[in-house]
């Protein structure tokens, strides 16, 4: 693994909890290891690294994203490392009620439900 792919991993691990990476890990067969180095020296190795935006806004930008691309799953993942990164339930919430006017209703709701889920499950709600 390169550096950047190193590195991209502890910033994976910072942003999703080590039992996300571990998971992950886990899980990693020679099929899908080129996506998984993609990510890790791409998305968290570069994007998630770069000066400018703080993780908990970052974490934020992607939530709203993913709710307009319909990735429930993804969503989920990332309503959690939010928190891990800082954000509240009230800014996660005020994101949602955005993706209303910009994503749709059913976007907005289905996120909302996603949402509501993980920060059950998190002792959040």
């Amino acid at each position: 693994m390169s550096d950047k792919g190193e590195s991209g991993r502890a910033v994976l691990a910072e942003v999703m909890g080590q039992a996300y990476v571990d998971a992950r890990q886990a899980s990693i067969t020679d099929f899908n290891r080129p996506l998984r180095t993609f990510i890790d020296e791409n998305c968290f190795g570069d994007v998630w690294t770069r000066p400018g935006l703080e993780r908990k806004t970052r974490s934020l930008i992607l939530i709203s994203t993913l709710i307009a691309l319909n990735r429930p799953t993804q969503v989920e993942a990332h309503v959690q490392s939010a928190i891990n990164n800082g954000a509240t339930v009230g800014e996660i919430q005020e994101v949602l009620y955005q993706t209303i006017a910009y994503c749709g209703l059913p976007a907005a709701a289905d996120g909302f439900r996603v949402a509501e889920a993980v920060l059950r499950k998190m002792g959040k709600l």
